[in-house]
């Protein structure tokens, strides 16, 4: 991955979680790791647990960043936060999918959209 794309990746975290904790969010884990991948963040919205993926953007040129998760990476997602989940004893608790779309253009202006729900795993990982 070039430099420029590791860069923006880290700084549309940070954008992520200043924008989400304005939001109402507490943060709990950032980078969360596990032998299954990485969470971008993990917080707690109103009682409930939110496995928040960040997508940033320099331009929408190739699409809207939030379009940019595949089947894939949301059934990965899944396996990752029901690990977490299970890991942390918190199955019975509410829990949910959020992506923070981020859009830094080169003349500066930052575009952040907090999605909330965005999207259902049924039947990938035992849900």
């Amino acid at each position: 991955m070039p430099k420029n794309n590791i860069y923006l990746g880290k700084s549309g975290e940070e954008i992520a979680v200043q924008f989400i904790e304005k939001n109402g969010y507490k943060v709990l884990f950032r980078n969360y790791k596990n032998r299954l991948g990485e969470i971008d963040i993990i917080a707690k919205e109103r009682g409930t647990y939110c496995f928040i993926e960040v997508k940033t953007r320099s331009s929408d040129r190739f699409g809207l960043a939030q379009e940019a998760l595949s089947p894939a990476k949301k059934r990965k997602l899944a396996q990752l936060a029901l690990a977490f989940l299970k890991e942390k004893k918190l199955l019975d608790q509410k829990a949910r999918f959020d992506v923070v779309a981020i859009v830094a253009s080169p003349n500066g202006s930052i575009e952040t959209e907090l999605i909330q729900d965005a999207f259902e795993i049924t039947g990938a990982c035992g849900y």
